[in-house]
């Protein structure tokens, strides 16, 4: 019995070494090869598609916020022009003839009364408007700005009320490949537009002060101030005057670096050729001429633009106080330095926004 025993036992144990050494075989490297062989050709193509679709995806958000930018830039200046009480246009004339008046950008330019045209800035879109200031003129004389409170009675009440201010749009052409306004860094940096505003201070209503600069309230607040850049009178000389919107404009160009400029938007095309030409701008806004002697308007003196990209642009009617404005962003400047001036094949990465605008037409309307 014994013997059976350890002989059965004996048996089993073989059985199962014979059974372990037949289930230990592993992969030949032959196997191993075919194996990497065939996930690469199943992965390779999957990869490609899933990295194609991200850059499909980041390619239409950056063409989506360039066209976001775009809308809110026009929207604003077409909030800034609803105030509009005067809109410079084009016309070339510097000073007055028997058939010609200055109304345009050229005359403020030849003025030295806004920044000068160069290189790398052009002045797109000038005009007066007014800007409201709130609970600001006391209604009790002898109260200062700058004491007045929201009650609505008191001696220390006070009413809303509105300044002239002069608004000035510029393209301006980075140079500076390394600049935050030119990234990624490279070659043709975008352009992008600055506002400038200089505005009139809170005037003192009771004061008899011959000289008028200084008929102005002493306590005013931060934006209520008078800009150094504005030209407010003396004791022989008017400031600003709507019937002569060439005269008096400011103080001169370099008192404007007291309010330096304010980026609007970014990446605007700076693309040279095959870009699209502005319209007519006569033919767009119906633009008639004035009456005879005067001599009739051209188009170019209609058409404000930097005579180049045409990526900013405004057609202004100074007689109807009527400005359409037109501006032409890049996509593809966000994402790329190179290979990203405009194509015809490629015209949905350079979105183009415009808007028009009557301005309110006169002072105090």
């Amino acid at each position: 019995m014994k013997t059976l025993l350890k002989l059965l036992l004996k048996t089993q144990h073989h059985q199962n070494h014979s059974g372990l050494a037949k289930t230990e075989k592993g992969m030949t490297l032959v196997e191993l090869l075919v194996g990497a062989i065939m996930a690469f050709l199943i992965i390779t193509p999957m990869l490609g598609f899933v990295v194609d679709m991200l850059n499909t995806d980041r390619r239409e958000q950056v063409k989506s916020n360039t066209e976001q930018d775009l809308q809110a830039a026009v929207d604003f200046i077409a909030q800034d022009l609803s105030q509009a009480i005067y809109i410079y246009d084009n016309n070339s004339a510097i000073t007055s003839t028997a058939t010609t008046t200055p109304t345009g950008i050229p005359a403020l330019l030849a003025g030295n009364f806004i920044p000068p045209r160069d290189a790398t800035q052009t002045p797109i879109l000038v005009f007066w408007k007014r800007q409201l200031l709130k609970n600001s003129i006391p209604l009790t004389a002898g109260v200062q700005p700058n004491t007045c409170t929201t009650t609505p009675t008191g001696a220390n009440t006070c009413n809303d009320t509105y300044v002239l201010a002069l608004v000035a749009y510029y393209q301006v052409r980075e140079v500076n490949p390394n600049s935050i306004w030119c990234q990624p860094s490279g070659a043709n940096c975008p352009t992008r537009i600055i506002r400038y505003q200089i505005q009139d201070g809170l005037r003192d209503p009771n004061s008899t002060n011959p000289d008028l600069s200084q008929r102005y309230f002493t306590g005013v607040t931060t934006g209520q101030q008078r800009s150094p850049a504005f030209f407010a009178g003396g004791p022989n000389q008017a400031g600003f005057d709507i019937s002569n919107p060439t005269q008096n404009v400011t103080r001169g160009a370099a008192n404007f670096a007291a309010n330096p400029p304010e980026v609007l938007v970014n990446y605007i095309d700076n693309s040279t050729v095959g870009v699209p030409a502005p319209p007519n701008c006569k033919t767009t806004l119906g633009v008639q001429d004035p009456p005879a002697p005067a001599a009739a308007l051209t188009p170019p003196e209609v058409l404000i633009t930097d005579g180049s990209t045409h990526s900013f642009y405004a057609c202004v009617d100074t007689a109807k106080n009527i400005a359409r404005v037109t501006i032409r962003g890049n996509s593809l400047r966000r994402l790329q330095p190179n290979d990203a001036d405009f194509k015809t094949t490629s015209s949905a990465f350079f979105p183009t926004a415009s808007v028009q605008v009557q301005g309110i037409g006169a002072l105090g309307k």
